[in-house]
């Protein structure tokens, strides 16, 4: 089976809401300002319920937001 790795639009989708800033996001969430730093640079990969809240904050399929692709895409 091909190797996948967990992806994510988080920084994207921030700045084209308005550029909410990290610390924003974050309060949203229920995360810190660095949660989301870790998460947008690949270094963390968030719970399950923190990746629904991301996704819930920006109206958009948690698919589209943390989309699953193939290593190397």
């Amino acid at each position: 089976m091909p190797d996948r790795v967990l992806t994510n639009q988080v920084k994207t989708l921030r700045f084209l809401t308005g550029e909410m800033t990290q610390s924003e996001l974050g309060r949203r969430v229920g995360v810190t300002r660095q949660t989301i730093a870790a998460i947008e640079t690949g270094k963390y990969s968030p719970t399950l319920e923190t990746a629904y809240r991301i996704a819930d904050v920006f109206g958009r399929p948690i698919t589209e937001v943390f989309p699953w692709t193939m290593a190397g895409e």
